[in-house]
């Protein structure tokens, strides 16, 4: 899969050392872990052990990555970073609409404003071309009030636990 990193764009990023870099063959190890971290707290109360879970998320990253390699060919896939280290992943599918197919990052580096960051530089980007934005999220999801806060609206569509959220195409975040 050749993707490459969306663009933070022209305006510098909320967070200082916050960048993206494309994913190449040597992230497969940090993109399980990051999965297996963001995943597993959802099936804690299954009751397994921590190699039986691991060894299920391990199969689940496994099939998710295949479904985004045969899907979003087309996409930019990035690795997020701060101060150079992988701090989580982007993954942003660029057609009639923009749909930001997985946003993630690792526990120490939530709530510091890096998720607001990435989808501002996101919604500047379609806001260039006029472009709406949309994404699923889980309806038990705390981030949906990020959503809200950046103008995303919930549409009414399910997916399985998922709804879709859009924002309508408009100039400025």
């Amino acid at each position: 899969m050749t993707l490459t990193a969306p663009d933070l764009g022209k305006r510098p990023p909320d967070n200082p050392g916050l960048a993206l870099r494309p994913v190449n063959a040597d992230d497969d190890a940090f993109l399980l872990s990051l999965y297996v971290s963001v995943r597993a707290p959802e099936f804690a109360v299954m009751g397994w052990s921590e190699s039986q879970m691991t060894a299920f998320l391990a199969g689940q990253y496994r099939l998710q990555a295949h479904h985004y390699a045969t899907h979003y060919d087309s996409s930019r896939f990035a690795i997020v970073t701060m101060a150079g280290r992988p701090a989580g992943r982007l993954l942003v599918d660029y057609g009639e609409e923009v749909r930001v197919v997985d946003i993630s990052l690792l526990r120490q580096w939530r709530g510091r404003g890096l998720g607001t960051a990435l989808l501002k530089a996101v919604l500047d980007e379609a806001a260039q071309t006029g472009r709406d934005v949309s994404l699923h999220v889980d309806t038990a999801n705390p981030a949906q009030r990020l959503y809200t806060r950046l103008g995303f609206a919930d549409t009414g569509e399910r997916h399985g636990p998922y709804m879709q959220m859009r924002r309508p195409a408009r100039s400025g975040v």
